[in-house]
Formats: structure tokens, sequence, C-alpha cells
């Protein structure tokens, strides 16, 4: 048996790894696409390093587009077998994936369009929205903590990893030489203080764990609760400077923490008195995924429900759903809050948002999660005073804000805790992924510290043998 790492391998993108048995049967988990790798992100896209057709069998984590991204690809490219999540994660990850679709296709016009002249080669995506329709056949619900048996060989079943709604970690029981090894992929873990979600269950003892470690260096330490720093931030840009916030989001997940907070200032009595605007048209749609499921709360959530019956609603809110509104914002001057995706500002509207306000200092910019360091809200958050924009300079004026503890990954703290449900002794390796590589070397001895001896941090495309010693140790004999 062995696991390839195809993808979030010392970076935190394009999660895919593969694990294959002995037999040839083949199991992919995660099937993401690559973001905010410059130059390099379009050619990581192209290819998978893998052949999908001889994947057997999928199961995706969570909704995220770097888990989910390259599903309709895969698929176009010869994949045909089940692709198993929870219920929510399917909801979402079809409209995110056609949302990817559209805006792909939206950016490949508008870079073809202005660039025509150059000599550089068109803009081309990666596949349509009936592409992403067409690979939604082959999704099966599990729900979490069932033991789902795929063959006699494959058994498996999900726990909540409190990232986003539906997020789970991966428990594999695969059998063989007569005996089970047990394999655990993390997917993304949430915070143990999430605004909305539950934290993170325990689960069975594993072998080997596949562990993200995008936060493995980093405590989310902000003493003011998020809705303190919203208002300051809005009050300051909006009523005292005249000028628009700006807030690149995930359309799942940052986009909901961002709506309960500015919805909590409003019970409050506190929210300061500007239009707020969600331009993103995938993220009403996602809003309403997580209404429908208020199973994924927290107490306090079902707390704020006794009091609003719609935590996700306030005075001043509106949905931009048509692309004229969307350009209409950026004409209008009046002040304002602009939620719209993507959450690294590597796509979507946002990027018109920024690029037609980061020359104006009345103006902010607000960060609210990670940002691979490549990608335009990595550039903005490290402080750069250029920053390139559909291929082009722009200067920096606008206040960039960075508010780190809105992220839905754990920090190093929750990623240790949410190994301490294991004996380390137990396990055999844990395999370190989602994560920069720096950030992945003192995370290991972090590791190790908890007492779990082998840590290996993969790099891309890297095959590991997972060897039965006991075997190995009876072959020797």
């Amino acid at each position: 048996m062995h696991i390839t790492f195809h993808g979030a391998a010392r970076n935190v993108t394009g999660s895919k790894h593969i694990v294959q048995l002995n037999d040839g049967t083949t199991l992919l988990l995660d099937c993401g696409m690559f973001q905010g790798l410059g130059e390099k992100t379009e050619n990581m896209n192209e290819h998978f390093g893998f052949n999908p057709a001889k994947v057997d069998y999928m199961i995706l984590s969570h909704a995220h587009i770097d888990h989910c991204g390259l599903i309709p690809k895969l698929v176009t490219e010869g994949f045909d077998g089940q692709i198993f999540c929870t219920a929510p994660t399917m909801e979402l990850a079809r409209i995110l994936m056609m949302d990817s679709a559209r805006i792909q296709q939206q950016d490949a016009d508008y870079v073809n369009r202005h660039h025509k002249n150059d000599n550089e080669k068109s803009s081309s995506t990666l596949y349509t929205e009936e592409q992403a329709i067409d690979a939604l056949r082959l999704f099966k619900i599990v729900d979490y903590n069932e033991d789902y048996e795929i063959t006699p060989r494959i058994k498996f079943c999900f726990t909540d990893a409190g990232h986003m709604i539906g997020s789970a970690a991966v428990h594999l029981s695969l059998l063989e030489e007569g005996k089970y090894t047990h394999l655990t992929f993390s997917g993304d873990v949430g915070q143990y203080s999430d605004l909305l979600l539950r934290s993170p269950q325990k689960f069975p003892q594993s072998d080997y764990i596949i562990l993200e470690s995008t936060y493995g260096d980093s405590l989310h330490t902000e003493v003011d609760p998020i809705e303190d720093t919203l208002r300051e931030i809005i009050e300051q840009t909006c009523l005292r400077n005249n000028g628009k916030v700006i807030i690149p989001a995930f359309s799942v997940g940052r986009t909901q923490e961002l709506l309960y907070a500015l919805n909590a200032l409003e019970l409050k009595g506190v929210l300061p008195d500007v239009p707020y605007y969600v331009d993103s048209p995938l993220s009403e749609k996602a809003t309403q995924v997580i209404k429908d499921h208020p199973e994924v709360y927290n107490d306090q959530v079902n707390e704020v429900l006794k009091v609003d019956h719609d935590p996700f609603a306030f005075k001043g809110l509106q949905f931009i759903q048509s692309t004229e509104e969307s350009i209409a914002l950026n004409s209008d001057p009046r002040p304002c809050v602009i939620i719209s995706s993507s959450g690294m500002a590597e796509a979507g509207r946002v990027r018109h948002h920024i690029k037609n306000n980061i020359g104006n200092e009345k103006n902010a910019i607000m960060i609210v999660g990670y940002c691979e360091p490549n990608s335009l809200g990595g550039h903005l958050s490290r402080g750069d005073k250029q920053v390139y924009i559909f291929g082009d300079p722009y200067e920096v004026h606008a206040q960039v804000h960075v508010v780190q503890s809105m992220s839905a990954h754990g920090d190093y703290e929750d990623l240790l805790k949410f190994l301490s449900c294991q004996n380390p002794a137990e396990v055999k390796k844990v395999f370190l992924v989602h994560g920069e590589y720096e950030v992945q070397q003192k995370f290991a001895k972090r590791v190790q510290d908890a007492g779990f001896a082998h840590v290996e941090i993969p790099y891309q495309h890297q095959k590991v043998e997972l060897v039965d010693e006991t075997l190995e140790a009876n072959k020797e004999d």
C-alpha cells in the first residue's frame, strides 16, 4: 500500500492525495484546484500527475475550491467512480464548481479582451458549467459517523472537522494481508472556538494521519472580537474618511461569519449606517444552504436564534447578482462595505473592486483569512506597495487591514488538540500537508514534542510506501 501526494504538498492549495492498495485499487482523497501560486498555477492545474481514468473511488473532505475545484476536470479526463461526501458538501460543491466555471470564463474573457493585441497566449478555462453539472452524477452522500463500506477491503467514516459546513475528517480502514490499516485524512481542521460551527470531533485510533498544517506556527490571539474590529474599520473608513471597505471573502464560511458578526452589531444597536453589499452570486446560495443545516451551529448561534430568526441578515444588506450591478458599485462614490469573493482575491469580482479602489487612501481593504503568499491577497497582506491585477501594476494607497482570527483553519493549538484523542505510540507516521514548508517544519517539531515520533513533510508527487513492520519482520525471520 502506498500514498502519493499530488497537491497541498509543501503549499496550501490543490489538495489531492492518492491511496493505492497492493491489488491496484486506487482511492483519491480530494481533488482541489491550485490557487495563488503565480505563474506555476495554470500548469499545475492542467496536469494532475496521475491518470484520472485509473482512479477507482474518490472521497471529498469538504467543498472549498482548493479541495473540490478540479473534480469536473477529473471526470472529463476519464474518472467514472463514485465520489463520497456529506450532504452539505455535495450541495455546496455543486454551486461552487459551477461558480468556478463561470468565474474562469469571465476572467478568461476579460484577459483576452484587454490583451488581445499582446503576443501572450490567450487565456482559457479548465472546464465548463456543463462539465461541472455532469460531475455531480457521481456524488454519493454519506452521513457523519456512519461506517460505510466501499468494498470489502475499503471502509471509512466521516467525523465533523469543524472547518466549514459539511467539512469532514476521513477515517479509512484498509484490509490487506488479513490486517486492517487505519488511515486518517484530516481535511481542513477548524477552530475549537469557531464563530458559527461545532468543534472538531474526536476520532478513532489511527496508524497513519495526513494532517493539514496551514497555521502550524500561529496562534489566533487577537484580543478584540471580530465585530469590534469590523465596527472600528467601517466607522473610520466609511463615516470619517467617506471611503469604501473592500473585503475579499470566500463565499462559503467566511462571508457567513462576516454577516453574523455584522448582525451582532445590529443586535447591539451599534452597526454603522452604511450600505452593505455581498457581491457574489454564489454567496446568497451558500448562505441559504447554511440556513438549511442548523444542526451544524454551535451553542452560541443557537442562543442568538432564540431572539433573531435570521442571524445572517440586517439593515442595509443587499446581495448583488448581475454583472451590471457589480460594475455600478465601482462607479458609485458613496461610502459602503463590499464583501466579495474570492478570499485570496485571486479571481472573481473582488479583483475588480480592489482594482478600482486600491489607489485611494480613503478606502480600506480588509483581509480576513489565509492568503497564499503569491496571491493578490498575499501581496496585500505583507504590505507590498505595488501589486499586479489582471497583469497591470497598481500602487497601493488604500489602507490594508489583516485579521487572522477569522480563519476557518485552526492554529497550532487547535491542530494539537485535534490530535490529542490519539495514542501517539500507536501512530506510525504523521504526514503534514496543506501548509507552507517553513511553517510545516516548525509545526513538525511541535507534533514530535507531543509524542508523535515520526513526522514527514511530503513534497509534490512524492510516493510513500506504508510498510507493515510486523510483516517485514516476519519476512526477515
